[in-house]
């Protein structure tokens, strides 16, 4: 059986205690009945991870002690979605947790001229990331933003020299994801529109940019879909 595994924003030096939150110390004595003397491992989402025996198991107030400390190298990829908010939240979290249970490092929410829900729970889909983060057995956690216009978002993000895509379903010619020419890139830009599509001035937009056109199979996705298979090929096609 795996240690199980616990976020924290920090961790302690080695021989050091540390006392954890109520809502991990609840989950840890009560859901896992885990006791004094047992191990958890800790990770503070920064490619830290902690090896740690409980010495106090309170419900409330779990103490462990830091046994040793190890730390992973960031992943090479460093992948970014950038995708709209949609009006059903239960399926954009759902896109949340397998981007991040695939190790995208960075999702930002956009607010596109057709999106048709703009409210954001950040607390919530926090904590979303941060279960996918555990449940994938991960050390660095993929950071998610405040939701951005998609001209602030053009302006705040696109950099020349960036390797940056938007997936859209207007005719004209656009190329595949999958191309020889974007694989050993580790750093790439994937823009994801609402369920009625990016406009054409956010398309035009988005080109002058130096974004690149490109599909994503050949049936109309949904949005939560289209990000999955973005995040997907980013990760695994390198």
């Amino acid at each position: 059986m795996s240690v199980p595994f616990f976020y924290v924003s920090a961790i302690t030096a080695p021989g050091e205690s540390q006392t954890l939150t109520e809502d991990s110390s609840r989950h840890i004595v009560q859901v896992l009945r885990m006791t004094e003397g047992e191990q958890l491992r800790l990770t503070d989402g920064k490619g830290t991870i902690a090896q740690t025996l409980i010495t106090d198991d309170n419900k409330k107030k779990c103490v462990v002690q830091i046994r040793e400390i190890f730390v992973q190298t960031r992943p090479a990829a460093q992948h970014i979605i950038a995708i709209s908010l949609l009006k059903n939240n239960t399926r954009f979290e759902w896109f949340l947790e397998k981007a991040t249970e695939l190790g995208i490092s960075k999702i930002i929410p956009l607010i596109c001229k057709r999106t048709e829900k703009q409210h954001f729970r950040a607390d919530r889909m926090q904590s979303i990331v941060v279960s996918a983060m555990l449940q994938s057995q991960q050390s660095w956690l993929t950071e998610l933003t405040e939701p951005v216009g998609f001209t602030s978002f053009i302006n705040q993000y696109l950099m020349p020299g960036d390797t940056a895509f938007i997936a859209h379903c207007e005719e004209g010619q656009k190329k595949s994801l999958l191309a020889g020419e974007f694989q050993n890139i580790n750093r790439k830009i994937i823009l994801i529109g609402p369920e009625g599509d990016f406009t054409s001035e956010e398309i035009q937009a988005a080109l002058e940019r130096n974004c690149v056109s490109v599909e994503l199979g050949e049936t109309r996705l949904r949005t939560e879909t289209a990000g999955v298979i973005a995040a997907t090929v980013a990760q695994l096609y390198k």
